[in-house]
């Protein structure tokens, strides 16, 4: 084993030893069937530091990185997907402010102390018909006298939506002779913060991600992190976000992924075919099912290991950073749900049943298809790339 491997290793030990992450896939099933919040998995991981991950030890924290955060967020996602999902937002808030930390930036520095004293972040980017993203937003942003923002609009896919604290957002302020887009925080029991009531979704139902309605919410000037022109920008708040985004959801899906082959596995073994008089784990057709699984899986890993790594060594790959992390994270995603299907084909009828973690995993990848940017978003990107535009 590797210095570096073994470093995982204990990382996983002592934030994600092998009794907390049984415990939580034994709840998985429970918190889906239930459509509830994965209210305990949250505290267990309060109670381990997971929410601190990504705090400096220079600011008290455990350090990790985020090549170590990926590892161990792949982890958590194969004992129960919708749980990583959600705590993903909270990760990816912190990330960012290390990340800005890391670049010579400390104006997210305030972060690290929020995160230790028990805040729970969220993310609130997406917008129903918003396909710019981070690039503009349909949220409308008016100033206030003291320098704030008065934000109106929907957030949705909001994950964490009955526990978090503080939400990450941003807003379009059309106030001046140019329009510019406006980045902060609003916190839960802000005025003109409301959470929709109704989550009734088909996977990562535990994440409890529902729609956050922005009516004339203030966002104070000491909670405003940026204001910055519409359209693409190469800010280092954008870039982190952007980054960990991407590479932190296609942990996710490269956790689903890999569990789904060890779901696979265990079916064909305990599954019996008369006309081969054996298991199915011997029979050529489904071992060969299985390996072609395998095989896609191992360049999911290996590409969110190289990406992450040149994040935290602060590797410029310049205009390719967007392909590099946007096709980590739909790669990921396709293969998650590749991989579910075959682990529902080796399961058999069984599989079939709600409660199989097959039939589960299968639902949970299915929301692969809704992070931005989708394919059909991304395809422009790539190939303009190609065509010098």
């Amino acid at each position: 084993m590797t210095d570096r491997e073994a470093q995982h290793r204990e990382i996983a030990e002592r934030f994600l030893p092998d009794e907390l992450v049984s415990s939580i896939r034994e709840r998985a099933g429970e918190y889906d069937r239930a459509n509830e919040f994965f209210a305990e998995d949250l505290e267990a991981l309060r109670d381990s530091g997971y929410l601190t991950t990504f705090v400096p030890e220079s600011h008290g924290g455990p350090g990790l990185t985020l090549n170590q955060v990926s590892r161990l967020q792949q982890r958590l996602a194969g004992a129960a997907p919708a749980t990583a999902l959600g705590i993903n937002m909270h990760l990816l808030c912190v990330g960012v402010a290390r990340a800005l930390h890391e670049r010579g930036d400390d104006s997210l520095d305030y972060v690290f102390a929020q995160a230790l004293a028990g805040e729970i972040f969220a993310f609130g980017i997406s917008e129903p018909g918003n396909d710019f993203v981070l690039a503009d937003s349909k949220t409308h942003a008016v100033p206030t006298n003291d320098g704030g923002f008065a934000l109106t609009g929907t957030k949705i896919f909001t994950s964490l939506t009955p526990a978090w604290t503080k939400l990450i957002v941003h807003g379009r302020d059309e106030s001046g002779e140019e329009p510019q887009l406006v980045f902060g925080f609003l916190d839960r029991d802000d005025e003109g913060v409301q959470s929709a009531g109704n989550w009734d979704v088909l996977g990562m139902r535990a994440s409890h991600s529902r729609a956050t309605r922005l009516t004339g919410a203030v966002m104070p000037a000491g909670q405003v992190i940026r204001t910055l022109p519409i359209g693409p920008t190469a800010d280092a708040l954008v870039f982190a976000i952007a980054s960990h985004f991407q590479l932190l959801v296609g942990s996710v899906y490269a956790g689903v992924a890999a569990r789904a082959l060890e779901v696979a596995a265990v079916g064909l073994t305990h599954r019996n075919s008369a006309k081969a008089e054996s298991t199915l784990a011997e029979v050529p057709e489904f071992r060969a099912r299985i390996a072609d699984a395998h095989m896609t899986l191992i360049p999911v890993a290996a590409q969110l290991d190289a990406y992450t790594r040149d994040i935290d060594e602060l590797v410029n790959h310049g205009e390719r950073w967007p392909l590099l992390l946007v096709h980590a994270r739909i790669n990921a995603g396709d293969v998650a749900r590749r991989n579910a299907e075959v682990a529902l084909a080796c399961a058999g009828g069984a599989g079939f049943s709600a409660m199989h973690e097959a039939s589960r995993l299968y639902r949970d990848a299915a929301a692969s298809l809704f992070h931005p940017p989708g394919v059909d978003a991304a395809r422009p990107m790539f190939a303009a790339a190609l065509l010098g535009e």
